[in-house]
């Protein structure tokens, strides 16, 4: 029998050394009370502009804040910055995905205590960070009207490490001639049963739904700390 390839050891290493980090990530988060929500999407999707939607009307009664990772330039971090909400950019370089040791290093200066939500925006990519753990309570797998109903049976792995799906754009719906029941039954052939919002971040559209949503979850999560 040929010994199992290098490169496929390595990545085991890499993969068990972040689940390690994630854990304990995951654990701080639940200690200082604070829930946690990771976005994933394709580039293009909406990603930031829902992300700064949320953080614009969380922050009336909520203290937010989020980490939002790209290859490089810190314009999204510009951007979310506009939600008034503390941010920060993590610069990946040449990796396609964020990892459990980039969280906890861009956590560093962070009192976790005085937050309700922290929100960690994922590199533009529905492959790469499937793999990774990132301490999170919720992962979300954003897909926009404009990608087209299929994206959940081209890229499955990353709909079946997600939490919950998020159809964005809606406002362009019509326009593009998406199909609501097509894309909900392909994400449920994926993930049965996996929750679906539909929202527009420009018009507002779904987003009262998805927000109370969060509402609730956060309330949970504070009631089983203080079991």
């Amino acid at each position: 029998m040929r010994p199992e390839p290098r490169l496929i050891e390595i990545r085991k290493n890499v993969l068990k050394q972040n689940d390690l980090v994630a854990r304990s990530l995951r654990e701080r988060f639940h200690d200082a009370g604070v829930f946690v929500v990771s976005l994933v999407s394709s580039p293009g999707s909406g990603k930031t502009a829902f992300l700064e939607k949320i953080l614009t009307l969380l922050r009336t009664k909520y203290r937010v804040a989020a980490l939002v990772g790209d290859l490089a330039t810190e314009n999204d971090a510009v951007r979310l910055a506009r939600s008034l909400a503390p941010v920060k950019q993590i610069t990946t370089g040449t990796l396609c995905h964020l990892e459990a040791t980039m969280v906890q290093n861009a956590l560093e200066g962070w009192d976790l205590a005085k937050l309700d939500f922290l929100f960690i925006e994922n590199v533009g990519n529905l492959v790469c960070p499937s793999s990774y753990d990132l301490g999170e309570d919720l992962r979300l797998v954003l897909i926009s009207v404009t990608e087209g109903e299929d994206k959940p049976l081209k890229y499955p792995t990353i709909f079946n490490s997600a939490d919950m799906a998020i159809i964005t754009k809606i406002d362009l719906a019509a326009a593009v001639e998406f199909n609501w029941e097509t894309a909900f039954n392909n994400i449920q052939a994926i993930r049965p049963g996996m929750p679906v919002f539909q929202l527009s971040a420009k018009t507002g559209d779904g987003m009262d739904a998805y927000l109370e949503f969060l509402a609730a979850r956060h309330k949970e999560l504070r009631q089983a700390a203080a079991v």
